[in-house]
């Protein structure tokens, strides 16, 4: 019997026959991705940047060969590369970030889609997907805002273009005002200040968060003194205030309801807009046992979701909810071969205003899939476990006289130390982690015990599998790399070592 014909690399994902040609290439992938996960066995691949980016270019250059090694090498070499070297987040001592290990189930919606590869900028390149992104996303902005009048959503790639979006929608809502002044915390997301830059907006008005939460009665005084500087009289200055539910650094809650009120009372003596990036702490609206945390996100005029943190999507699965689709018509753009005035008239529905990009791709599928296999109570269960194992990890923390606990866990993030380390060795002990490959921590400014600044240990907890024994172990971890730097200080810096602070 001859051996089968190897794949074609230019064999095509779609159409009738798109499945057959898949199917011998999913083999090798998923044995590659097997085989790259045997070969790193940890959470990280060891040696640091320079040791990951030589041995990526000894297996795998040059990238563009004179003549093609076909579509089964180069799967395989290139996908175990990169699994061997990836940050593993399905690892229980990948807890750096929020970036969350993916279920296998939206990561197999996500292959349909771009097997597919509708594109959502007009009707007939993604009949079916426009449809189920409108569907999908007005149920999805109904949990946000469940008295809006239409409520209403966008994908976005993540946070940083939700802020983005929101931060543009108010400046468009008052056009004719002076400029918009956006007023946020200094716990802030850094997109926020992004947003202004690329918008050509003043920079954020950044009120201090000495006890790591924006103050309303900070808020409060801010908006009273917004026109106490203008030398001449005219309207009042236009006001975006951004709240957070969820921090990056600490994951901690911004008093949502007070933000609120505060932002209502001002209403008759200026122009005045709510937003609040929720892209960490949003998701929580789908456990009955944590919704209480985020209380007060229906009263926003905008709000930030992110569903590849507590959402368990495939980067990326990015959210904006407004409680009114007429809120995104400033949005609208028009484009002849895409959303023709008659075409628009005839029915076809325009999707140029769904997104301030052109070429989008379905992210709502994987989305729509797991919302469908896990429903609200799997989509609970699995956010109230990992809530669940930050407790535990404090716990851990708390009872360790060896371990410092900067504070109780709001959502999933616990910021710990060891006891008497200098930030110096806190920034070496987790370095240290990451050149050995032994785990993946964070790294956050945050109050110490003595309430000057301080460094501390980030552990984002997103594996809704971690257990107790997973939790104890990465603790060791740390008090072990602790021991040794009192007996062994880590040499200074150079110019390929790990460092450097993280970002969401």
């Amino acid at each position: 019997m001859s051996a089968p014909a190897p794949p074609d690399p230019a064999a095509l994902a779609g159409g009738t026959a798109g499945s057959r040609a898949l199917r011998p290439l999913l083999h090798t992938v998923l044995t590659a991705l097997a085989d790259g996960a045997a070969t790193r066995c940890g959470p990280l691949p060891a040696g640091g940047p320079l040791t990951v980016a030589d041995r990526l270019a000894e297996r795998c250059g040059p990238f563009l060969p004179e003549h093609g090694l076909g579509a089964d090498e180069a799967l395989r070499t290139l996908v175990l590369a990169l699994a061997e070297g990836t940050a593993d987040p399905a690892d229980p001592h990948c807890a750096a970030h929020l970036h969350c290990p993916p279920l296998a189930v939206a990561t197999a919606a996500d292959l349909a889609a771009a097997a597919l590869n509708p594109s959502l900028d007009s009707w007939d390149q993604a009949p079916a997907a426009s449809a189920l992104e409108a569907q999908v996303t007005a149920e999805l902005a109904r949990l946000v805002h469940p008295a809006g009048e239409a409520p209403d959503a966008l994908v976005t790639t993540g946070g940083t273009e939700s802020n983005l979006l929101a931060v543009l929608l108010a400046r468009e809502r008052f056009a004719h005002h002076p400029p918009l002044t956006v007023l946020c915390g200094a716990n802030a997301h850094h997109s926020v200040h992004r947003a202004t830059w690329v918008l050509g907006l003043p920079a954020p008005h950044v009120l201090p968060t000495p006890r790591g939460v924006l103050d309303p009665a900070t808020v409060h005084r801010a908006l009273d003194d917004l026109d106490t500087l203008r030398c001449h009289p005219g309207p009042p200055t236009p006001a975006l205030v951004v709240g957070t539910a969820g921090t990056t650094d600490a994951g901690v809650i911004d008093p949502l309801p007070a933000l609120a009120d505060t932002v209502a009372a001002h209403r008759d003596r200026r122009p005045v807009l709510l937003h609040f990036d929720a892209a960490y702490g949003g998701p929580l609206l789908f456990s009955p046992a944590h919704a209480a945390l985020v209380a007060g996100l229906e009263r926003a005029d905008s709000v930030t979701l992110d569903l590849h943190k507590l959402g368990w999507q495939p980067v990326a699965a990015g959210l904006l909810t407004v409680p009114d689709t007429a809120l995104l018509s400033p949005l609208g753009h028009r484009a002849d071969y895409l959303n023709a005035d008659d075409d628009t008239a005839a029915g076809l529905p325009d999707l140029l205003g769904r997104s301030l990009r052109t070429t989008r791709r379905p992210d709502i599928l994987k989305i729509a899939v797991t919302l469908r296999a896990l429903g609200r109570t799997g989509i609970a269960r699995l956010t109230d476990a990992v809530c669940a194992a930050a407790r535990d990890l404090a716990v851990l923390v708390d009872a360790d006289p060896a371990l410092v606990l900067q504070a109780e866990p709001t959502i999933s993030t616990v910021l710990f130390r060891p006891a008497g380390a200098t930030d110096g060795q806190v920034a070496a002990i987790r370095r240290g982690l990451l050149a050995d490959g032994r785990a993946v921590l964070g790294r956050a400014q945050a109050p110490g015990p003595d309430g000057r600044p301080a460094l501390w240990l980030k552990a984002t907890l997103l594996n809704p599998h971690v257990h107790g024994g997973d939790l104890a172990a990465l603790l060791k971890l740390v008090l072990d790399r602790h021991a040794g730097l009192t007996h062994h200080p880590e040499p200074a810096p150079t110019a390929g070592h790990l460092q450097g602070p993280v970002s969401r």
